[in-house]
C-alpha cells in the first residue's frame, strides 16, 4: 500500500481528542457546551476570496486540471435569441404599412408590439438553477426498482401461512403442471423435447428439499424423476429457449431445463426456488461460520490461524464456502459494484415528487383560448314551399328569399355577448329574384365581372360571400345563454300582413303562387331593405364548465312583433321563453336546420373575424369557417394582454323620435342608411370600410337597418361593423341618412316612379374622436334636414350665431339614439393613458416641456382602468421605461415613473395575474439604449430609484410594495445588464471591467437598504420581507452569471451578516431559504472552487492540500458552501424547524449533485463529494445525537488522557455489552466529568443526569415548533427519525463518492476516537436504515392512521408471535417511527400494494446502505494492514480485548442486522467476513 498505509502507530500514540477550528470533544459535553454559548453570542463571518483574482492567478493549475469543468463557468453560458412570433394566422395581423401611417404614438407602439419578435435571454444551464426536481434528467426515480428478498419478510410469512416454504418438514411446498426437458449429449434442447408433467417440490424430513415430476396430479404413481436441490446453486431464467423456461444450475455443470405454463407462474416457481437455494447456503456457511469461531478462540498467531481455516476450508465439502474462500477482496468489490442504485432515488422526498418533462412556467402571451364551439348552418324552411324561377325539376324551396343573423345573448347578465353572423341559405334561383339571373349588382353599386376580383388577405372575395359555418367563442359559459337566430325579409309591408300567409295557409300551392308573384315584384325594386319577420332561440350549454348542449334544438320560430325589435326587447323575450306559461307569442311554422358542436381538432380553413385565414388553410378553398366575434365582459379576470392587430368599431343605431316633426310630409317607411367618411365636405364620399352583408360585397360604404312598415318612431336592432383605419383624425365620423322608402307596387307604374323608391328625411352625424379618444357611450343626436359642407363644425349654438345654412328637424332636439361598441388593439379609451402618450409623443417630437407636466400625468397614471393596464400591459410598461430613461432630467421624473411601475404590478398581482409580468419580462421586454448621451441604462436607473424609495420614511406603503413586488425589478435590472453586456460586447470583457465601479456601490447601496427592512421589521410586513429575501437571493444567483463573483460573495457576505444566531426562528428561516436560492445556482460547484490552495513541500499534494474541517481558510476558499456549512452547524443546535429546514438544504443540494446529468463520471462526484467532507465533522460533532443506546457503547466513556492500552481496551465483549436485543428500560453511561446521560427507550433524548428543563422527543415536537423565537433548548436533544436519516443518507453519499486516496488521507489526519466515531457512524448507518418488514411498515401506516384519522385497528393486531421471527418482531417494536420516511398516500385507504412498495423503497434503501458500508469497511481492513500491525505489536494484540475491537466493528454490527438486510446484502457480508476471518 505504501503511502496509502493507514499509519497505526502514530494514531495509537495519543488518544487526545484533535480540536480543529470547529472542533472539539465529540463526547465532551462542557466543550461542546462552552462551544454552542460561544456561537450564540456571536457569529464569525470569514471574508470570502477574491474570486476573479484567484482563478486569473490559478489559471495554470485550473487548465491543467482534468477536472476543469468543475472549476470553470462554460463558455457562452448566456447569449440573446429571437424567437418568431407564434402566430395563429397564415400571415400577420398587422397591415403591411402599418408603422408608416400610423402617427399616434400609442398606436405605433402597439403595431410595433404585436410585429416584434420575442427577445429572449437564455441562461445555457437554466435547467440546473433549480432544485433537484427541476433538473432535466428523464426521472429521479430508477425505471425497475430491484426486488430484494428479505429473511424477516420469510420468517412472517411462515407464522402466517402454516403450508408456507419451511412451515412443517415433510410437507409438500409446491405443486403444479411444468414442462420437463429431456436434455443429454446428443439432443439439443428444443422446443419438440419438452413434456409436460406435474411436480411436487417437498421437503424432507432432514430438512432437505426434493422435487418430483409425475404423469398427472396421482403421485401415488412411479416419479418420472427428482431433483435434489441441496445440489442446485443457482435458478435462472431461460427466455430465449421457451417461453415461461427456467433453468436449475447444478454442483457439477449439469442443468435441468424446465417451463412453466403462465408467466406468474413461472415468477411464482423462481422466487420458492431462489429461497430454498438461499436457505441452503445459508445453513451451510453458519456452521462454517461456527466452526471458525470456534477456532478463533485458539491462542496461535493468526498466520497459523490463516492457514488452519484456509485448510479447513479446502477441507469443505460444500463448493460454496470454498469459493469465498477462495474470493479476493478486488472481486468481492467488483461483485457489490454491480447493479448498484443511487441511495437518494429510495429518498422519499424524490419518490413523492417528479417535475420530469414538466413545462415551463413562463410562456410567450397569446390569445385566450375560450370555450369554442361551431355552428353549421344548414337550411331554412317555410311552410309555403314552390317551384322558384328555372328550378321547375328541383325540389321545392322557400318563394321568397329569407336572411337569418346569428348571435349570444346572455340572459343572467343581459347583454349581448357576441357579434352577428349573417347567413343567405337561399338556394340560386331565390338569391336571382333580387338582381336578375346576369348581372348580380354589390352592395356599393358596382356590378359583378366589371373588374378583376379582389381579394381580402390572399382569399378570393367570392369565396367569402356565403359563409354558411361560423364559430363562437365564450368566456363565461353557464346554462342561461341562448343562440338567437333572426329572420328578415325584403321589405314588403306589415309583419302581420306579411306573416299571415305562413300561418294561415289553407291551399298551398296557391298560397305559395300569390306570395312568389308579390315577392318577385318586391324584390326587383326594394332588394336592398330588409323588414324583420321573426325569431327563435336555442340553450347551449348544459352547465358552468362549458358542457354544450348537443341534443338542443331551436325553439319555434316566433312572429317578430315591430313594437319589441331591440336588444333589450329579445332579451325580456328569451326570461319568458323560459317560462311557458307566460309565454303568448305567435309561432309561424317552419324549420331552421342548425347544428352546433365542438370545434374539430384539426380545423382548418378557419378565418379570423378580420378575415385573415388560419392555420392550416387550403388555397382556392371556398368551404371557409369564420370566427364570430366576440364581446368579452368588462371584467378584469377575463383580460388578458393584447397580441394580435384588430381594429372594428361596431354602431348601433337605436331608436328614431320623428313623430313629432313637421319638416317632411311623409317620413313613415323610415330607412337608416349608414356611412363612415373622413371628411365634411362636399365632394368627401364614404369610405369602403363597412363589412358587407352575405350576397354582396366584403366591404362595402355603406349599410342599411331594418324598416319598419309604417312606424314613425322605429327602434332598430341592426349592427354595422366598421374597419377602421389606422390613423385617425378629428374628420372621421359617422354618416346616417333618413330616407322614406314608398312601398307601393303598381303594375302600371312608369320608370320615373319606380326612380323614386326612397326619399331623404334628414341627416345626423357623431365624430369618432373627442379629445382624442374614440366615443362609444350611448349618444342622442339631433337631426338635420340638410346637409351643408363643415356640417361637423356646427351644433345647435353655433347655427345660432353663424350664417351657415343648416335646418334641424324638431328645434334640434336630440331624435336619435346610437351607442358603439369598440374592439381595438391599437385604440385606447382610458382618458389617462390617452394624455400620457399623448404628452410623450409631444415632448419627443420637440415641443418645450412645462416643468412638472410629465409628472402630473405621471401620477394621473395611477388612475387607469385596470382592464387598459392589462390590455396593454406591454406597450404601457415599455414606455414607461423609455420615460424612465430618455424624457426629462428632472429628479422626481424616474422615482414617480418608479411608483407607476410599482402600482401596475402590484394589481397585476392583486387580481391574480402576476404570470403576464413574467411573461413580458422574458419574451417582451428589450432595453432601449437611451437616446440621451448621458443617461443612465434602465438597470443603472432603476437600482438608483429603489434606494430612493427604500429610504423614504413617510411612505411606508410604497415600501411595502417595493419590498412584496421586488422580483419584478430584479428581473428587469437583470434583463437589462444581459442586454447592455450582449449588445455592447461586453461580456468579452474580464468580469470586473464589465460594470463601472458606481454601479458597484449603487448594488452594494441596494442590498444594505434592504437588510432592515428584512432583520428588523420581519414581524411588522412577514409577506414583504420573505418576498423581498428570496428576490435579492434570486438576484445575487443571477449575478454570479453576469458580473464580478467576487463581488457578489461580499454582498452574500454582508447579507448574511445582518442575522444573529439570537434571532428569532422566522429570520433563521429567511436565512436558510436566502442559501438554498443562492447555492441553486447552475454552476454551483465551480463557484466553490473545488480545488488544492495550499502549497505543497514534501508531502504527497493530496495528504498536504485535504481539507476536511470547517476552518476559516476552508471557508474562504470554498465560500459558498463553507457559509452553508457553518450555518448549519449553528441551526443544529436549534429547535426542530430551524433544524429541519437546515438539513432539509444540505440533502437537496446533495441529491441534486447526484443527479446532476453534467457531472455523472466517479471522478467528478468524488470531487464534489470533498467539497463536503468537513460535513462529517459536523456528524462526529452531533454523534451522540444521532446514536441511541444500542449504537453509542461505553467506549464514549474513555478519558482524553487514557493510554494505547486503555484505548484499546475500552470496548466490552458482544457477550456483556447492550445490543439491538437489549430488554432494558433504563441505562447509564459515564462521563469523564461525572455526568451521565441517562438512556430512554429510542425516541427519547439524551440528558445529562441532574439537570432538568430539557424537554425529550415529543416536547421537542410541540412546545419549541410553537415558539415565535428560538429557545435555549439543549443541544444534546434527541433528533428525530427524519433528521437522522437525512444527515446519515449525506453521510452515506460522501463516504460512497470520494475517492480512495481522499479517504485513507482523511483516516490518517483524524484522532483515533474521531476514527472510532466514523465508524459507530457506520453503524448507526446499519441501524436506522435496516429492514424492519411488511408487517412493520403496515403497522406503523396503522398507527399513523390512527393518530390522525382515528382509525379503529384493534382488530387487526398481528397474530400470537410463536417462534424466532415473532421474537426478532419484538425486539424491533422500539424502533422510531418511520411515518417520515413514508411515501404512501395517507389515506384511509391505503392498499397492500402501496404497503408493498413503500417495503420495495425500504428494502432496496437497507440493501444499498449495507453495501456501501460493506464498501467503506472492506477498504478500511485493506489499509490498515493488520499483518504490519501485528507485527509491531504483537504483545497488545494478544490481549482478548484488543480483538474484540475489530470483531465489533467488522463483524457484529453485520450480523445483529443481518435480519434485516436482503439475501444479496448478506451474500457481500458473509464474502468479506470470510476474508476478515482470513487476516485474522
Amino acid at each position: 500500500m505504501g503511502l496509502y498505509a493507514f499509519n497505526c502507530s502514530e494514531k495509537l500514540q495519543t488518544v487526545n481528542i484533535r480540536r480543529g477550528t470547529c472542533g472539539h470533544s465529540v463526547l465532551s459535553l462542557g466543550s461542546m457546551k462552552t462551544q454552542w454559548i460561544w456561537n450564540k453570542e456571536k457569529t464569525k463571518i470569514v471574508e470570502p476570496l477574491d474570486y476573479e483574482n484567484v482563478i486569473a492567478q490559478r489559471k495554470t493549475q485550473i487548465y491543467s486540471d482534468p477536472l476543469r469543468d468543475l472549476l470553470m463557468f462554460p463558455m457562452e453560458d448566456i447569449s440573446i435569441s429571437v424567437i418568431n412570433r407564434q402566430r395563429r394566422t397564415v400571415q400577420s395581423t398587422v397591415p403591411e404599412d402599418a408603422e408608416e401611417r400610423a402617427q399616434s404614438l400609442f398606436v405605433k407602439e402597439c403595431i410595433k408590439t404585436y410585429s416584434t419578435d420575442w427577445h429572449v435571454v437564455n441562461y445555457k444551464y437554466e435547467d440546473f438553477s433549480g432544485d433537484f426536481r427541476m433538473l432535466p434528467c428523464k426521472s429521479l426515480r430508477p425505471e425497475k426498482i430491484p426486488n430484494h428478498v428479505f429473511e424477516i419478510d420469510e420468517d412472517c410469512e411462515k407464522d402466517e401461512d402454516s403450508s408456507s416454504l419451511c412451515s412443517q418438514k415433510g410437507g409438500v411446498i409446491r405443486q403444479g403442471w411444468l414442462h420437463k426437458a429431456n436434455v443429454n449429449s446428443t439432443i439439443t434442447v428444443t422446443m419438440k423435447v419438452f413434456k409436460r408433467r406435474y411436480f411436487y417440490l417437498t421437503q424432507l424430513p432432514d430438512g432437505s428439499y426434493i422435487l418430483n415430476s409425475y404423469k398427472d396430479e396421482k403421485n401415488s404413481k412411479e416419479s418420472k424423476g427428482c431433483i435434489y436441490l441441496d445440489a442446485c446453486i443457482d435458478v435462472v431464467q431461460c427466455p430465449k429457449m421457451r417461453r415461461h423456461a427456467f433453468e436449475l444450475k447444478m454442483l457439477d455443470k449439469y442443468s435441468h431445463y424446465l417451463a412453466a405454463e403462465t408467466e406468474q407462474e413461472m415468477e411464482e416457481w423462481l422466487i420458492t426456488l431462489k429461497k430454498i437455494i438461499q436457505i441452503n447456503t445459508d445453513s451451510l456457511v453458519q456452521e462454517k461460520k461456527e466452526t471458525v469461531e470456534t477456532a478463533q478462540d485458539d491462542e496461535t498467531s493468526s498466520q497459523g490461524k490463516a492457514e488452519n481455516i484456509m485448510a479447513s476450508l479446502e477441507r469443505s465439502m460444500h463448493p460454496e464456502l470454498m469459493k469465498y474462500g477462495r474470493e479476493t477482496e478486488q472481486l468481492n468489490k467488483l461483485s457489490r459494484g454491480d447493479g448498484r442504485q443511487n441511495l437518494f432515488s429510495f429518498d422519499s422526498e424524490v419518490q413523492r415528487l417528479d417535475f420530469s418533462g414538466i413545462e415551463p412556467d413562463i410562456k410567450p402571451f397569446e390569445e385566450k383560448c375560450n370555450k369554442r364551439f361551431q355552428v353549421n348552418c344548414h337550411d331554412l324552411t317555410f311552410n309555403v314551399l314552390g317551384q322558384v324561377g328555372d328550378n321547375a325539376k328541383g325540389p321545392p324551396t322557400n318563394v321568397e328569399p329569407f336572411f337569418i343573423s346569428l348571435a349570444l345573448f346572455d340572459i343572467k347578465n343581459n347583454c349581448k355577448i357576441s357579434a352577428d353572423f349573417h347567413i343567405d341559405l337561399n338556394p340560386p334561383s331565390v338569391r336571382e329574384m333580387l338582381w336578375g339571373a346576369s348581372t348580380q349588382p354589390a352592395s356599393d353599386g358596382n356590378a359583378k365581372g366589371s373588374s378583376p376580383e379582389s381579394v381580402i388577405h390572399g382569399i378570393a372575395e367570392s369565396h367569402l360571400r356565403y359563409i354558411k359555418q361560423g364559430i363562437f367563442s365564450v368566456t363565461n359559459p353557464h346554462p342561461e345563454i341562448f343562440l338567437v337566430a333572426r329572420i328578415e325579409k325584403v321589405l314588403q309591408g306589415n309583419i302581420t300582413h306579411c306573416a299571415e300567409p305562413y300561418i294561415k295557409n289553407s291551399d298551398p300551392t296557391k298560397t305559395a303562387q300569390k306570395v312568389y308573384r308579390t315577392a318577385k315584384q318586391v324584390c326587383s325594386r326594394l332588394g336592398q331593405y330588409r323588414m324583420p319577420f321573426a325569431w327563435a332561440a336555442r340553450p347551449i350549454f348544459k352547465d358552468t364548465q362549458g358542457s354544450l348542449d348537443l341534443d338542443g334544438r331551436f325553439s319555434p320560430f316566433y312572429k317578430q312583433d315591430s313594437s319589441k325589435l331591440s336588444n333589450e326587447d329579445i332579451l325580456k323575450l328569451l326570461s319568458e321563453y323560459k317560462k311557458p306559461e307566460k309565454t303568448k307569442l305567435q309561432i309561424i311554422p317552419g324549420q331552421l336546420n342548425i347544428t352546433v358542436e365542438c370545434v374539430p381538432v384539426d380545423l382548418s380553413n378557419c378565418i379570423t373575424s378580420s378575415y385573415v385565414p388560419l392555420k392550416p388553410f387550403e388555397k382556392n378553398c371556398q368551404n371557409i369557417t369564420v370566427e364570430v366575434e366576440e364581446f368579452v365582459p368588462e371584467m378584469t379576470k377575463y383580460c388578458y394582454p393584447f397580441t394580435i392587430y384588430r381594429n372594428h368599431l361596431y354602431v348601433y343605431p337605436l331608436q328614431l323620435k320623428y313623430d313629432s316633426q313637421k319638416t317632411f310630409a311623409k317620413a313613415r317607411n323610415i330607412a337608416v342608411c349608414m356611412e363612415f367618411r373622413d371628411s365634411d365636405e362636399s365632394d368627401g364620399g364614404p369610405l369602403k370600410c363597412i363589412y358587407g352583408k352575405p350576397a354582396g360585397s366584403v366591404f362595402t360604404t355603406n349599410a342599411y337597418a331594418v324598416v319598419s312598415h309604417h312606424n314613425q318612431n322605429p327602434e332598430f336592432y341592426d349592427e354595422v361593423k366598421i374597419e377602421l383605419p389606422i390613423h385617425l383624425h378629428q374628420k372621421h365620423h359617422v354618416l346616417f341618412t333618413f330616407y322614406h322608402v314608398s312601398c307601393e307596387i303598381s303594375t302600371k307604374g312608369t320608370t320615373k316612379k319606380q326612380d323614386t323608391v326612397e326619399t331623404p328625411v334628414g341627416f345626423a352625424w357623431f365624430p369618432l374622436l373627442k379629445d382624442g379618444r374614440i366615443i362609444t357611450f350611448e349618444q342622442q343626436l339631433p337631426v338635420s334636414a340638410n346637409l351643408p359642407p363643415g356640417y361637423l363644425n356646427l351644433n345647435d349654438g353655433e347655427s345660432r350665431r353663424s350664417n351657415v345654412d343648416i335646418k334641424w328637424v324638431d328645434g334640434a332636439k336630440p331624435l336619435l339614439k346610437i351607442k358603439s361598441h369598440l374592439e381595438s388593439t391599437i385604440y385606447t379609451q382610458d382618458l389617462h393613458v390617452h394624455k400620457f402618450f399623448h404628452h410623450c409623443q409631444l415632448v419627443q417630437s420637440g415641443w418645450k416641456e412645462v416643468p412638472g407636466e410629465l409628472i402630473k400625468y405621471l401620477k394621473c397614471l395611477h388612475a387607469m382602468e385596470i382592464q387598459v393596464m392589462i390590455q396593454f400591459l406591454p406597450v404601457i410598461l415599455m414606455q414607461l421605461f423609455r420615460v424612465l430613461t430618455n424624457m426629462t432630467p428632472e429628479d422626481d421624473v424616474p422615482i414617480n415613473c418608479t411608483m407607476v411601475l410599482l402600482h401596475i404590478v402590484s394589481k397585476c398581482h392583486e387580481e391574480g395575474l402576476d404570470s403576464y409580468l413574467r411573461s413580458f419580462i422574458k419574451y417582451s421586454f428589450r432595453p432601449e439604449k437611451p437616446s440621451a448621451p448621458q443617461a443612465q441604462l434602465i438597470h443603472e436607473t432603476l437600482a438608483t430609484t429603489m434606494i430612493a424609495i427604500l429610504k423614504q420614511s413617510a411612505d411606508f406603503l410604497a415600501i411595502n410594495k417595493l419590498l412584496k413586488y421586488s422580483w419584478f425589478f430584479f428581473e428587469i435590472i437583470v434583463k437589462s445588464m444581459a442586454t447592455y453586456l450582449l449588445e455592447e460586447n461586453k461580456i468579452k470583457l474580464p468580469r470586473g471591467q464589465r460594470f463601472p465601479e458606481a454601479y458597484h456601490h449603487v448594488l452594494h447601496s441596494l442590498l444594505l437598504a434592504i437588510i432592515p427592512h428584512v432583520t428588523i421589521r420581519y414581524a411588522e410586513i412577514p409577506d414583504e420581507s420573505r418576498n423581498v429575501n428570496y428576490s435579492l437571493a434570486s438576484f445575487l444567483k443571477r449575478c454570479f452569471t453576469l458580473m464580478d463573483r467576487g463581488f457578489v460573495f461580499n454582498l452574500i457576505n454582508d447579507y448574511i451578516s445582518g442575522f444573529s444566531p439570537k434571532d428569532p426562528k422566522v429570520l433563521a428561516e429567511y436565512k436558510f431559504e436566502f442559501l438554498q436560492t443562492i447555492c441553486n445556482h447552475e454552476h454551483y460547484i465551480p463557484l466553490n472552487l473545488p480545488m488544492a490552495f495550499a502549497k505543497p513541500k514534501l508531502q504527497r499534494v493530496q495528504d498536504s492540500n485535504l481539507e476536511y474541517s470547517l476552518s476559516d481558510e476552508y471557508c474562504k476558499h470554498h465560500f459558498l458552501v463553507g457559509l452553508l456549512l457553518r450555518e448549519t452547524s449553528i441551526a443544529l443546535q436549534d429547535n426542530y424547524e430551524i433544524r429541519y429546514t437546515a438539513i432539509s438544504v444540505i440533502k437537496n443540494l446533495l441529491i441534486k449533485h447526484a443527479f446532476d446529468t453534467r457531472y455523472q463520471h466517479k471522478n467528478q462526484q468524488a470531487k464534489i463529494a470533498q467539497l463536503y467532507l468537513p460535513f462529517v465533522g459536523l456528524l462526529l460533532e452531533n454523534i451522540q445525537r444521532l446514536a441511541g443506546r444500542d449504537t453509542l457503547y461505553s467506549c464514549a466513556a474513555m478519558p482524553n488522557s487514557a493510554s494505547r492500552d486503555e484505548f484499546a481496551c475500552g470496548f466490552t465483549s458482544p457477550t456483556n455489552r447492550g445490543s439491538l436485543s437489549a430488554d432494558k428500560d433504563t441505562a447509564y453511561v459515564s462521563f469523564q466529568n461525572g455526568h451521565g446521560i441517562k438512556r430512554e427507550d429510542s425516541r427519547g433524548s439524551l440528558v445529562p443526569e441532574g439537570m432538568t428543563g430539557f424537554p425529550d422527543q415529543g416536547s421537542t415536537g410541540e412546545n419549541t415548533r410553537q415558539s415565535s423565537t428560538r429557545s435555549s433548548i439543549s443541544q444534546y436533544n434527541r433528533l428525530d427519525q427524519y433528521e437522522i436519516r437525512s444527515l446519515l443518507m449525506c453521510y452515506l453519499y460522501i463516504v460512497k463518492m470520494i475517492s480512495e486516496d481522499t479517504l485513507l488521507t482523511y483516516w490518517n489526519k483524524v484522532s483515533p476516537q474521531e476514527l472510532i466515531n466514523i465508524l459507530i457512524l457506520l453503524e448507526v448507518c446499519l441501524f436506522h436504515f435496516r429492514y424492519t418488514g411488511k408487517r412493520n411498515i403496515a403497522r406503523v401506516h396503522d398507527a399513523w392512521l390512527s393518530r390522525h384519522f382515528g382509525v379503529d385497528r384493534k382488530s387487526q393486531t398481528m397474530p400470537a408471535l410463536r417462534n424466532r421471527s415473532g421474537v426478532m418482531q419484538a425486539r424491533l417494536q422500539h424502533l422510531s417511527s418511520l411515518e417520515s420516511s413514508f411515501t404512501l398516500n395517507h389515506s384511509s385507504a391505503t392498499t397492500e400494494a402501496d404497503i408493498f412498495h413503500q417495503a420495495l423503497l425500504e428494502g432496496n434503501t437497507a440493501t444499498e446502505v449495507s453495501l456501501t458500508v460493506l464498501d467503506t469497511i472492506s477498504f478500511f481492513t485493506q489499509c490498515f494492514k493488520i499483518l504490519h500491525f501485528l507485527k509491531q505489536f504483537e504483545g497488545l494484540w494478544r490481549q482478548p480485548c484488543v480483538k474484540q475491537v475489530y470483531w465489533h466493528h467488522f463483524s457484529d454490527s453485520v450480523c445483529l442486522h443481518r435480519v434485516s438486510v436482503s439475501y444479496l446484502g448478506n451474500s457481500h457480508n458473509m464474502r468479506s467476513l470470510s476474508l476478515l476471518y482470513l487476516l485474522w
